[in-house]
């Protein structure tokens, strides 16, 4: 019987839910390797890599399913499981170093985009407050962190606000960058990789349910997190969509192939998407290894193009072997 081992980081000693999630997607994955006829082993990862290291060495497995989130509770770190596995000539799920660290960047992947004529808002760093545009509303979010933390409706200013800068007075500025807040339609649409390369799959919106005026329209913390809050009861994902958004729906899948290509992506992803109030997409970030529960938008859009989950997991260890 093949190994196959899941790595995953290691949770600290008193964790939030967005980090236990990373356990579940640790459940449903050896469930299915299980069900695939894989001899599956798990392994934490932290900084102790030399210890990882000799772990995978004893197991000896045929692929890792890299799970890797965070390192030592810090999203900066997550490129640091691939850099592993890549020196070790381990076979991994997902995609590699380059990949991983260009996209949890969130300014490196910015600068990507734009390199790459992939539409993306206009961002700015911490210290160029001065630069903003007084009429246009900002978001401030982290540089690295994925899974919606950091993000809140207070990080929200208009150019002009004096608020914007006492926001900094308790975070580190060189933590975070400013991107132009867009007002209008949020989509997120996942893509799997596999043997007949990359499939973009039913595209998801996010619809912003009973909002009161003014209120910004995101996905923050709370929507994502806290299931007592307005914005998580209010905020739900829809595959259905009008005959009317076909040709918005064809424009974003083209670029959801653009950015798996220009990033050189591999596995499965998810791309976010905000779409203006005059039909203008602008990607928002790009999800490499996205969160992988049954409760997530990536299952739930497998579930909707009607691909067995055992067979995703297949088709995202076919791209980890070639």
């Amino acid at each position: 019987m093949e190994k196959a081992l899941i790595l995953y980081n290691k949770i600290s000693e008193h964790p939030l839910q967005d980090e236990l999630d990373v356990l579940d997607q640790v459940a449903v994955v050896e469930s299915a390797l299980t069900e695939l006829g894989y001899d599956v082993f798990r392994e934490e990862f932290d900084l102790d890599m030399n210890r990882v290291k000799i772990a995978l060495q004893q197991i000896n497995p045929k692929f890792v399913f890299n799970l890797v989130e965070t390192v030592d509770n810090k999203g900066n770190l997550i490129f640091l499981a691939p850099a592993l596995l890549e020196s070790l000539k381990i076979p991994f799920s997902g995609s590699g170093l380059h990949s991983m660290y260009l996209t949890s960047n969130k300014i490196l992947a910015k600068e990507a985009f734009r390199n790459h004529n992939i539409p993306t808002g206009e961002w700015f760093m911490a210290n160029q407050i001065d630069q903003l545009n007084q009429e246009k509303r900002y978001i401030v979010k982290p540089l690295w962190e994925d899974g919606s933390v950091g993000i809140s409706e207070q990080g929200v200013f208009y150019g002009n606000d004096p608020e914007i800068k006492n926001y900094f007075k308790n975070r580190n500025p060189k933590d975070y960058f400013i991107e132009e807040y867009i007002h209008g339609r949020e989509f997120n649409i996942s893509v799997l990789g596999g043997k007949n390369g990359p499939r973009v799959l039913p595209p998801a919106e996010i619809k912003f349910i009973d909002f009161p005026e003014g209120k910004p329209h995101i996905l923050g913390y709370e929507s994502k997190w806290d299931e007592d809050s307005f914005e998580y009861k209010n905020t739900v994902r829809t595959f259905e969509f009008e005959e009317s958004d076909k040709t918005l729906l064809s424009k974003l899948t083209k670029i959801c192939y653009d950015c798996w290509n220009s990033f050189k992506l591999k596995g499965y992803v998810r791309v976010d998407i905000r779409v203006d109030e005059k039909n203008n997409p602008y990607v928002l970030e790009i999800n490499a290894n996205p969160c992988i529960s049954p409760d997530a938008g990536f299952y739930a859009a497998c579930n909707r193009a009607g691909i067995k989950f055992t067979t995703v997991i297949s088709e995202i260890i076919f791209d980890a072997l070639n």
